[in-house]
């Protein structure tokens, strides 16, 4: 038995999230179904992130356990073959030990958020940005959301079925960045809540807006009320970057 450490690019419009449900497909499901094609093996394969539906990855890991000897190239083209005709695809399979796990090995996260703030709508980039049309202060959104890197309670900025033990986390970056049209949120973190990154930057497009002073950001934070800060920030926008261990 070998356990391959996988990472994974996909779009998330076509999934309803990484976990396996009833109602659709998801990006786990298409997984265990591509090893099964390869190998005839059924296998759980676990996350170091559970993106929601509509989030999408550019550097999501997967670990799962296969009886079949076979080496790295062998097993990412195999995969890549049979997830050819959706939008995943397996960019590294790496053997690793038994004691690797891609969700409690993790030691950071790095997520990404793409706001295309503009007048007219995406046309090519539909589905993977969030489309603003009112004009944003990105630089005030930046100064305001340093309120909210270090070790703090984000009970304002979890979701109400979040599982998570604690709500107590350390953001160590949290960065917005205009680049022409568009603004980017920078997020790093060993461990994020449920929707906290699409609460913290829906909460920053209200000061980006002009609708909040930059100081309400902290006093959200140091509310520790989800109905203090702002709103969810749609899926379309966010990007599992890369995963650190």
């Amino acid at each position: 038995m070998t356990r391959w450490k996988l990472t994974l690019e996909y779009d998330g419009t076509a999934f309803l999230g990484w976990q396996r449900q009833a109602e659709g497909p998801t990006v786990q499901q298409v997984l265990e179904e591509a090893v099964e094609s390869f190998c005839g093996e059924r296998v759980v394969a676990h996350a170091a992130g559970r993106t929601d539906s509509g989030v999408h990855a550019l550097g999501q890991v997967a670990h799962l356990d296969i009886a079949r000897p076979a080496d790295a190239h062998t097993v990412q083209m195999a995969l890549n073959h049979f997830l050819k005709r959706l939008p995943v695809a397996v960019l590294a399979a790496e053997a690793v030990g038994e004691d690797f796990h891609a969700r409690f090995s993790a030691t950071a996260r790095h997520y990404r958020f793409r706001i295309l703030n503009r007048r007219a709508p995406p046309a090519l980039e539909r589905g993977r940005v969030w489309w603003l049309p009112v004009p944003l202060d990105a630089a005030a959104m930046h100064r305001a959301a340093q309120a909210l890197v270090g070790h703090h309670d984000f009970t304002s900025f979890r979701a109400a079925e979040c599982q998570a033990a604690s709500p107590v986390k350390t953001l160590d970056r949290l960065d917005v960045t205009r680049l022409g049209e568009e603004i980017e949120i920078a997020a790093e973190s060993r461990s994020f809540l449920h929707h906290q990154v699409r609460n913290m930057v829906g909460t920053l497009s209200l000061v980006g807006r002009g609708k909040w002073r930059e100081r309400q950001v902290a006093e959200a934070l140091a509310a520790k009320d989800r109905a203090a800060a702002g709103p969810t920030a749609p899926p379309d926008g966010l990007y599992l970057v890369r995963v650190l261990y």
